[in-house]
């Protein structure tokens, strides 16, 4: 009796626990089959208020469902195409419907909705919810509409910023699926009013949507078409978006097409582009880069761009083109920062149209001015440039760029074979350190600074520029001179000067300096020297028996430059057979000449007028004309004895005329040497 009743007394709390361990898992299995008959027969619509509060504070502004509001359980993957899907979207996930949502605007902006959207679907993962965490794995739209705002005071309403006070719940949103709607940007900073309608698209086995823009920027029309995905994903970072897009601006035109793999900071941004308009610096207002002012381009290359969470950084990867006519190629590389962006690399042309450069300084065309979008203010009577640099943008931005030229084409008059320089902006100082022309058989070596910061006042520059000439060949720096041809020499040259100005022209009307050149120890064709001295016979007879070659002992030229006149301190021709002297200004101010050349022959000739010549009037269109009174008195007699001297002229050896004018030159030289520092006081005669 003992043993059944201690029996018994063992199964009545084994049964005790069983019956416990049943309840309990009863209980596990009705708690979740009773939430989800709570889920599925609540109404969902009592719960918008509270996910409305939520919402609002997790994003940092309105946020409203003012629809019905709907929940079912749906695996997302049956809604999705096959390329798109990932594991999680098999699993069943409560999917809510919510109709006529509304996103607001932040504060600091005026009162209305950044976006809007008929209807919107997306799953939930209610387990997040207890850790305050707001999942949602796939967020769906239906005819969305998206209103980008930017006041002229920067603010803008697609920045979600944090609050000083961090919000307990966190927004969680992996993927996004785009559906027909209507995205539009009004864009104060920029002055940019645009729109676009986005549109589904099937059977494209890369993309989703197609999109169309319209509506205008700093006044000229836009226009473009494009393709993206149709699901953006915001969490798995290696999943590729694809972009394509081409669109115009006026007449600047951006073609491209690449992917972006980490939407959230842009790390992975990888794209062809293409580019092409009227001038490079009309891509200022869509890239926000100070570039110079080019004739027509086209360039294709690779992009690659970088968000961080301090600055961006844009690489435009070895890129081909054209400018002009002219080939370009190179990588750029654009770095945001404070207290501005930088610009730095390399460009190269291998065949460079020497006019393709006349746009930098505005010393192209009117006809060209107004294709790249400028007025044609250039007078048909003045050669130096008269347009403005436009050197509000030069402090926005900084710039370390190389540029070489391996060969130039150019007029014969433009002796130029290569070129190379060294670009840099800091602050709004630009320097070009050295700007190095290949050049006649030499080097033109140049240091120009051109600082466009304001500090020299509203929209001048205070520029210096140092140049040295060395080693330039005669005949070849005077090309289109037949007579220099058989010339030999070389000259050397220094000029130094500083100005105040917003053009080319008004920086030379205003520039203070020196000039020097020296020629010594070449020879000249002797028929050009005889047609400056106006030796009327020994041109005759130069014809008759031929050119020869006259040694030159030196040439010197020193001009003192003070507000744009060239005052003539020295200008001297030296050679075995005469002395040239040259004097008079050259205004750089009204673009005009006044000079006067005295030769002084040094052998016998039988006709010698030796009457100056005068060079006036403007750099355009000079006159060359002689002393008529000079002139009267010596024709009568030149003319008998050019008749009976002739025939024995010819035989006459040269005749030095003494020590005194041998040594000239080394007067000359000496002279050269004593460089003054400043000009002359007041204007020369013939001024």
């Amino acid at each position: 009796m003992t043993d059944v009743t201690a029996g018994s007394g063992t199964r009545k709390p084994m049964a005790r626990r069983t019956k416990i361990a049943l309840a309990i898992a009863a209980i596990l299995v009705a708690v979740p089959a009773i939430a989800l008959a709570i889920l599925l027969t609540y109404d969902w619509n009592k719960a918008r208020p509270w996910l409305n509060a939520r919402t609002s504070e997790a994003i940092g502004r309105p946020f409203a469902i003012n629809g019905d509001l709907s929940l079912s359980w749906e695996r997302p993957a049956e809604n999705m195409a096959e390329r798109n899907r990932t594991w999680r979207d098999f699993i069943p996930w409560p999917h809510l419907v919510a109709n006529d949502v509304h996103v607001g605007n932040p504060e600091g902006m005026p009162a209305g909705d950044m976006s809007s959207v008929k209807q919107f679907s997306f799953s939930l993962d209610p387990l997040a919810l207890l850790n305050k965490r707001i999942a949602i794995p796939l967020l769906q739209f239906q005819a969305p509409v998206v209103h980008l705002r930017r006041n002229a005071d920067g603010i803008n309403n697609w920045t979600f910023e944090k609050k000083e006070k961090k919000s307990p719940w966190v927004l969680d949103l992996e993927r996004i699926v785009f559906t027909k709607g209507v995205v539009s940007l009004k864009d104060a900073v920029r002055n940019i009013d645009a729109s676009a309608d986005v549109a589904t698209l099937s059977g494209d086995a890369d993309y989703g949507i197609g999109w169309t823009v319209r509506g205008t920027s700093n006044g000229a029309r836009v226009t473009g078409t494009g393709k993206a995905g149709a699901v953006l994903s915001l969490k798995q970072q290696t999943t590729p978006y694809p972009l394509q897009g081409d669109f115009r601006m006026g007449g600047t035109r951006i073609v491209f097409e690449g992917t972006l793999t980490k939407p959230t900071r842009l790390a992975a941004l990888d794209m062809n582009l293409k580019l092409s308009g009227p001038s490079m610096a009309r891509l200022y207002p869509l890239i926000g880069v100070l570039l110079p002012e080019t004739p027509a381009y086209s360039t294709s290359g690779r992009l690659i761009g970088a968000l961080g969470p301090e600055s961006r950084r844009w690489t435009y990867e070895k890129f081909t083109g054209k400018v002009g006519s002219s080939d370009l190629g190179g990588t750029l590389t654009f770095q945001t920062g404070k207290p501005r962006g930088k610009l730095s690399g390399s460009v190269r042309s291998k065949l460079l149209q020497f006019d393709d450069l006349g746009p930098l300084i505005g010393a192209d065309s009117n006809a060209s001015k107004l294709k790249r979008g400028m007025p044609a203010v250039q007078p048909a009577n003045k050669v130096l440039p008269v347009e403005t640099f436009r050197t509000e943008r030069w402090t926005a931005i900084d710039a370390d760029v190389r540029y070489s030229a391996d060969s130039i084409v150019r007029e014969k008059q433009l002796p130029i074979r290569k070129l190379s320089t060294h670009l840099i902006m800091q602050d709004g100082v630009l320097t070009l350190a050295p700007l190095t022309f290949d050049m006649a058989g030499g080097t033109l070596n140049s240091t120009i600074k051109l600082d466009g910061s304001g500090r020299g006042g509203k929209n001048a520059i205070k520029a210096t520029a140092k140049v040295t000439a060395r080693r330039l060949q005669i005949k070849q720096l005077f090309p289109a001179i037949e007579g220099l041809q058989a010339s030999v020499g070389h000259i050397n040259g220094d000029a130094a000067l500083s100005a105040t100005g917003n053009s080319i022209a008004t920086l030379l009307g205003g520039a203070n300096g020196e000039i020097h050149t020296l020629i010594d120890q070449g020879t000249v064709s002797k028929m050009l020297l005889e047609k400056m001295g106006l030796n009327i016979g020994n041109i005759v007879l130069t014809t008759l028996f031929g050119d020869k070659q006259v040694r030159i002992n030196c040439m010197a030229t020193d001009f003192a430059v003070d507000r744009g006149i060239m005052y003539s301190r020295t200008f001297i021709i030296d050679t075995e057979e005469a002395v040239i002297n040259v004097d008079g200004v050259i205004s750089l101010a009204d673009e005009t000449l006044h000079l006067t050349i005295n030769p002084k022959t040094k052998g016998l000739r039988i006709i010698s007028l030796r009457s100056p010549l005068y060079v006036r009037g403007p750099f355009k269109k000079p006159s060359v004309s002689v002393d008529k009174g000079v002139l009267a008195m010596k024709a009568g007699g030149a003319l008998a004895l050019a008749t009976l001297a002739a025939p024995a002229a010819a035989l006459l050896p040269l005749v030095n005329s003494g020590p005194g004018e041998a040594s000239e030159c080394g007067k000359l030289l000496a002279a050269s040497r004593e460089k003054p520092t400043a000009p002359p006081p007041g204007k020369r005669k013939g001024r």
